[in-house]
């Protein structure tokens, strides 16, 4: 992307403190500190136009006001190949993915063209085998959990570490 390109931007779903940092612990502790510059992250968008940015976060300011908090289910556990990640389930937050990707339809990338699979992904980019140990490890006492799905969060990529451009809190 040259210089003067405007960031790509990156739009995930904010989660409940206490979630969240159970997430980043179990980040933290697996994932390879030399990539690890991310706190955990369910992502629902992975590339909206930075050059309508104003757009964007008017509409998703419009959307994250008008939706109540989401209680998702930690559901389960699944392997990346080299990473292991929970799947979290929300029939709302799959309606508003779908709503979203209609109305971002002319500017998706195939990727964020794909049905939701939402997750968090604590570990990845490591030996396969090592991810299957981890793997089985969490998975050998997993019982499933609540988290709540508190707004919005729009960030710009610029290549490393994202930059939070704005934090839409539901007002539902």
């Amino acid at each position: 992307m040259p210089d003067n390109a405007p960031a790509p931007l990156i739009l995930t779903l904010r989660l409940d403190p206490a979630s969240q940092a159970y997430f980043d612990a179990l980040r933290q502790r697996h994932f390879p500190p030399a990539i690890n510059y991310l706190a955990a992250h369910l992502t629902l968008f992975h590339h909206l136009p930075g050059a309508e940015l104003a757009a964007v976060r008017a509409h998703l300011q419009t959307l994250a006001r008008a939706t109540g908090p989401l209680p998702l289910r930690v559901a389960g556990l699944r392997s990346l190949g080299r990473g292991v990640a929970f799947n979290l389930e929300n029939d709302e937050l799959r309606a508003l993915h779908r709503q979203l990707q209609t109305h971002f339809a002319p500017y998706l990338t195939s990727q964020d063209q794909q049905k939701l699979q939402p997750h968090v992904t604590i570990q990845n980019k490591v030996d396969p085998a090592a991810a299957r140990q981890l793997l089985a490890e969490m998975q050998a006492d997993f019982v499933p959990f609540e988290a709540v799905g508190t707004g919005l969060r729009l960030w710009a990529y610029r290549g490393g570490p994202w930059a939070s451009l704005a934090e839409l809190p539901f007002g539902g």
